[in-house]
């Protein structure tokens, strides 16, 4: 039988983390939605940015496309259109 600290992930006097939040401008990577609710450019267009392999504020990890915030809000700053 299985001890009752185990079942709610307190082994060995440890709790489990939970998830921390944190607020959109204090992040340094954004995802694609995050980026979308901060700048109002919509997700396929941010997807089509990211594409370009010039791109400069987009981190590929793994298959997950992710933002860096401040170089996105640079592009944001010196861009006339898009």
């Amino acid at each position: 039988m299985l001890n009752d600290d185990l079942l709610r992930g307190d082994f060995m006097g440890e709790k489990t983390k939970e998830k921390q939040e944190v607020r959109i401008s204090e992040k340094l990577l954004l995802s694609i939605n995050e980026a979308n609710a901060l700048s109002g450019i919509g997700q396929n267009k941010l997807r089509e940015l990211t594409l370009d392999p010039r791109c400069p504020f987009v981190l590929f990890v793994g298959r997950k496309r992710l933002i860096k915030r401040k170089a996105f809000e640079a592009f944001i700053d010196k861009e006339l259109e898009i």
